[in-house]
């Protein structure tokens, strides 16, 4: 089998399914890795990889499948499958469900709810906050979610404002429901990840405020580093709001969300 490693990634089915062939080792691992993480990026409800055509090259080959199924445990909170193997326990170190073909695993994670995941693309000019806001408004309205569209208002503003004022980059504002949650993500095309210490933020910091404010409304959140580029993401749930909508605004730890 040649070592080099090809993929075709078909959208046409109901979930994006990978096809790998070639031989998983440490020069292709990174290569694997960058290809899952930029599409789950996109906030699928779930990703097939069929590895009937790969072929692992020592024991640790498997490793790097581990590595974005702990990576994207939090976010995307997409559905991971693999395909296309009877050897199902020697993928299962990777964490990932394992099924001998394509039609179990597809059968397994039923039908996509395509009504509950949005996104919008948007340039990194004044107004872009608001329109994300009007995004959010309208489909927590849509989604009969909302107590979720005050703290996911307040979430996407300072997400986008950092890019609009530090990243400078188009941008993908990504919304989709959880059960009774809803998750909040913004994709650029900087790798620059905001800080956050949970402590004063210095003036200059990148994000440090906008990073504390999405801390106190926000069940978790966090970061994907992407080749060119990263996901801000925030996960909110109808506890948290709940909580968000009892707290009286206290100085910096409740910036005005209506603006941007």
């Amino acid at each position: 089998m040649s070592r080099e490693l090809r993929h075709l990634v078909d959208r046409g089915q109901a979930y994006p399914l990978v096809q790998l062939h070639g031989v998983l080792d440490a020069g292709s691992a990174p290569m694997v890795r960058s290809l899952l993480l930029d599409l789950l990026a996109e906030q699928p409800e779930a990703v097939v990889v069929d590895v009937a055509g790969l072929s692992p090259d020592g024991p640790g080959a498997t490793g790097v499948l581990r590595e974005v199924h702990e990576e994207t445990a939090d976010w995307p909170a997409a559905h991971l499958a693999l395909c296309g193997t009877a050897e199902t326990a020697a993928w299962q170190s990777t964490g990932w469900p394992v099924w001998p073909d394509r039609a179990q695993a597809f059968a397994a994670l039923g039908e996509p709810d395509r009504e509950h995941r949005v996104s919008i693309e948007l340039e990194p000019a004044v107004g872009a906050a608001r329109r994300s806001r009007e995004l959010i408004t309208e489909s927590c309205g849509r989604w009969e979610c909302p107590e979720l569209a005050g703290p996911a208002c307040i979430v996407v503003t300072e997400m986008v404002n950092n890019v609009v004022a530090h990243a400078r980059t188009s941008m993908n504002v990504l919304l989709a429901t959880h059960g009774d949650g809803m998750s909040v993500a913004v994709r650029d095309r900087s790798a620059t990840v905001p800080s956050f210490h949970g402590g004063p933020v210095p003036v200059t910091a990148y994000g440090g405020r906008g990073m504390l404010l999405i801390d106190s409304v926000a069940t978790r959140w966090g970061s994907l580093r992407l080749d060119g580029g990263k996901v801000v993401w925030a996960l909110l749930s109808d506890e948290e709001a709940a909580k968000t909508t009892q707290r009286k605004p206290n100085g910096a730890s409740m910036a005005d969300p209506a603006r941007g």
